[in-house]
C-alpha cells in the first residue's frame, strides 16, 4: 500500500536547508491537505516518519517540524519521538490555557524545540512565548509593519526567540524578512512541498498474536502493559482517547499512558488491548468475524467468573479470541496455536483433541449463539451449575461491551 507525506524545506539566511516541515498527504496526486481529523493526520505523520518511511529518508540528519493539535500536545505521545530530531509546531488554533502551557513545560524539560505557528500576538500568549524557541509568521496573513511589530513585542518577552517567515512567495518578501531580522524562511519562493512516497507494510499478524498471548500471561503486570502500549503510537493514542471519552467520567484530563493504565486497571485495559490487537489481525476479513471473536471471549470469561473457574477466567477469554483464528488467518488453527504455545488445556479444547472444561464451556457459548438453547442450558447446569438467567445476563453484558468498543 502506497503512503504519502509532503515536506517543505526551511532555510537559513544563506539559503541552506536546516529542516523540513512535514505535512500529511493522502495521495500522490494532489499536493494539498485534505483531511478533517487533525489528530489522526498528526498520528499518521508520526507513524510514517518513525516506522513506514523512516526519519533518515524523509529529513536525513535535519530536523522535522511536526504540527501538534491540542489533543496530541496534552497526551504523552512525545515520549515516542526523538527530541533531537523533532520540532513540535503548535497550531494556531490551540488555546493557550494553563494545561497547554504545562504540557509545553514538560516538552521543554524533555529537550524538545517548540515553534508557534501562524503567530499573531495576544496577551494570552505571553506564557507560551516565554517557552517557545521559534515563532512562525505567515507573510500572506501578516502585512506591513505587523511583520516587524511581532518581532519587537515577542523579543521583549523572550530575547532568545528566533523568527521564521513562512509563505514567502517572492524575492522581495525574502529580502524584507531578512532585513527585519527573520532567521529562517519557508515558502513557494524557495520550494513547494515535495511529495515523499513510501510503502506501508502489512502488519505482521504474528506480532499481534504474540501480544494477545502476552496479555494472558500469568506474569503480566501493569508495568508490562504500559511498556507494551508505548511501543505503538496508534495504540497509545487510542487508549488516551478512550479514557478521556464520555465512557469514563474523570474530572481531569488524563495525559499519560501510565496514568491511563493505572486508572483503568489491568482487567479493563486488557479488554481494550485485545480489541486493538484484533483489528489489524482481522483487517482483511469481514468485521463480523472480529465481533464474534470478541463476543465469545467476553461471554466465556463472564460465565467462568459465575462458575467455580473464576481463577482461570483469562484463559477462557483467550480461548474466545482464538476460537475463530483459523477463519481469520485462513490457516489451520493447530498451526496458529503452535506458534503461540498457549495452555495445553485451551489448545486441546480448541482443536478438539480433548474434552475438558474449556471445550464444554465453548460448546455452551456456541450453542447459545446458534440458538440451540436446550443443549446450552443442559450443559451449563450439568457441568457448571449455571442457570438460564446466568447465561442470559452474561450474554447481554457481553453484547453491551462489544457494542461499546465498536461504536
Amino acid at each position: 500500500m502506497d503512503i504519502f507525506l509532503a515536506r517543505q524545506p526551511i532555510l537559513d539566511k544563506y539559503g541552506k536547508i536546516i529542516s523540513y516541515e512535514i505535512l500529511f498527504r493522502n495521495s500522490g496526486t494532489g499536493n494539498t491537505y485534505k483531511f478533517n481529523d487533525g489528530d489522526e493526520a498528526t498520528i499518521k505523520v508520526m507513524q510514517n516518519i518513525l516506522i513506514n518511511i523512516g526519519m533518515e529518508k524523509i529529513v536525513g540528519h535535519k530536523k522535522a517540524f511536526i504540527n501538534f493539535t491540542e489533543n496530541i500536545l496534552k497526551s504523552d505521545l512525545y515520549s515516542l519521538i526523538p527530541s533531537e530530531n523533532i520540532v513540535i509546531e503548535l497550531l494556531e488554533d490551540i488555546v493557550p490555557s494553563e494545561s497547554v502551557v504545562n504540557s509545553c513545560k514538560i516538552l521543554k524539560k524533555n529537550g524538545f524545540t517548540i515553534a508557534l505557528d501562524d503567530f499573531i500576538f495576544d496577551d494570552s500568549y505571553i506564557e507560551l512565548v516565554k517557552l517557545a524557541d521559534i515563532i512562525k509568521v505567515d507573510f500572506i496573513l501578516t502585512k506591513g509593519n505587523k511583520r516587524k511589530e511581532i518581532i519587537d513585542i515577542a523579543r521583549n518577552i523572550n530575547p532568545h526567540l528566533k523568527f521564521l517567515a513562512e509563505k514567502v512567495e517572492t524575492l522581495e518578501e525574502f529580502n524584507e524578512a531578512l532585513s527585519l531580522g527573520y532567521s529562517y524562511f519557508q515558502g513557494y519562493y524557495f520550494s513547494k512541498p515535495q511529495i515523499v512516497k513510501g510503502k506501508k507494510l502489512e502488519g505482521n499478524k504474528l506480532i499481534y498474536l504474540k501480544l494477545i498471548k502476552e496479555l494472558s500471561s500469568k506474569e503480566f503486570s501493569l508495568e508490562n502493559i504500559q511498556d507494551l502500549i508505548k511501543k505503538d503510537i496508534s495504540m497509545s493514542y487510542e487508549i488516551l482517547k478512550l479514557i478521556n471519552s464520555a465512557k469514563y467520567y474523570f474530572k481531569n484530563k488524563i495525559k499519560s499512558i501510565n496514568h491511563a493504565v493505572s486508572l483503568l486497571g489491568e482487567s479493563e485495559i486488557k479488554r481494550w488491548l485485545y480489541f486493538i490487537c484484533m483489528k489489524p489481525i482481522c483487517s482483511n476479513r469481514p468485521q463480523i468475524v472480529m465481533l464474534e471473536s470478541l463476543l465469545r471471549a467476553e461471554f466465556l470469561e463472564k460465565l467462568a467468573k459465575k462458575s467455580s473457574l473464576d481463577k482461570n477466567s483469562s484463559n477462557f477469554y483467550l480461548m474466545g479470541i482464538m476460537s475463530l483464528m483459523d477463519v481469520i488467518l485462513q490457516m489451520p488453527l493447530s498451526k496458529v496455536l503452535d506458534e503461540l504455545m498457549i495452555s495445553d488445556d485451551v489448545k486441546y479444547a480448541l482443536t478438539g483433541r480433548e474434552s475438558n472444561y474449556y471445550s464444554k464451556m465453548l460448546d455452551i457459548v456456541i450453542s447459545f449463539r446458534t440458538g440451540n438453547l436446550n443443549k446450552s442450558m443442559l450443559m451449563a447446569s450439568s457441568y457448571f451449575n449455571l442457570n438460564y438467567r446466568d447465561l442470559q445476563n452474561c450474554y447481554m453484558e457481553s453484547i453491551q461491551w462489544v457494542d461499546e468498543v465498536t461504536l
